[in-house]
């Protein structure tokens, strides 16, 4: 069964990430300027900034970004459109992503989804949840990073697809995705017409990348091994279109922009 993959998604999102780098050997060279220079730039890249704060040998902030930009992409177009001069800032730095709500509640609300929508009460439960029990450690060159994301995707017209036992198989089949496309799921819950999720990416992936890599990959895998699944649907493909991304952390939006002012 031959299913066309998705290129682009519609997307509902908030993605917050705190973001700092440096001077050179910290050296205190920052511009009464350079406020104004930053938001210029993030004006003209579409980074929408919700914290700007300088300091005399380091920079701190908290942008708002689309599901399509990239972090090392972003701490890449800030240092060499703000720089006076050639090696103004240090190599390297710090991304952190925060959220709305920290990331202890997020597990938790991705946890009860079976209790959520009523199927805990069935005798079979159609259903799967995973955790993984020792998180993957995720590295990239002169970055130190933490990037959290739920994500949730929804089946075509919401159709019913998933029981537990190909929640399972699909979830798997996820976690092989993952580790070749260097990024890591930490939570998974399948009902039968969605499916949320916890990962964790690399700078130089885009939450668009990741989650285009996880819809195609699944669909290819369903129509593949089990394609009755689909045709029992009456779908033509397996997901919607669309899907949901927010940035959670160890500490919320509005806790970094009250440091930050």
């Amino acid at each position: 069964m031959h299913l066309d993959p998705h290129t682009t998604l519609s997307w509902a999102y908030q993605l917050h990430y705190y973001l700092c780098f440096r001077t050179r050997s910290r050296n205190a060279l920052m511009s009464p300027k350079l406020i104004d220079t930053l938001n210029e730039i993030c004006d003209r890249h579409n980074y929408n900034v919700l914290r700007l704060k300088t300091y005399p040998d380091h920079l701190r902030c908290l942008l708002s970004l689309q599901p399509t930009q990239k972090i090392s992409k972003v701490i890449g177009t800030l240092k060499a459109n703000s720089s006076p001069e050639p090696g103004f800032w240090q190599r390297g730095y710090l991304a952190r992503s925060v959220g709305h709500v920290r990331i202890a509640t997020v597990k938790e609300y991705i946890e009860q989804q079976s209790t959520h929508h009523g199927y805990n009460s069935r005798l079979l439960p159609p259903v799967f949840s995973y955790r993984a029990d020792q998180p993957l450690t995720l590295t990239a060159q002169h970055a130190s990073f933490e990037l959290n994301h739920h994500l949730a995707f929804a089946t075509r017209y919401r159709v019913g697809v998933f029981d537990s036992r190909l929640g399972e198989m699909l979830s798997r089949y996820w976690l092989t995705v993952a580790s070749k496309r260097g990024f890591a799921i930490d939570r998974i819950s399948v009902v039968p017409d969605h499916i949320h999720l916890l990962v964790r990416t690399i700078p130089r992936m885009s939450i668009e990348e990741c989650a285009l890599s996880l819809l195609n990959n699944g669909q290819y895998f369903v129509s593949k091994h089990e394609p009755k699944a689909i045709v029992r649907a009456g779908i033509d493909g397996l997901w919607q279109p669309s899907a949901y991304a927010g940035t959670t952390g160890k500490v919320t939006t509005a806790l970094l922009k009250e440091f930050l002012s």
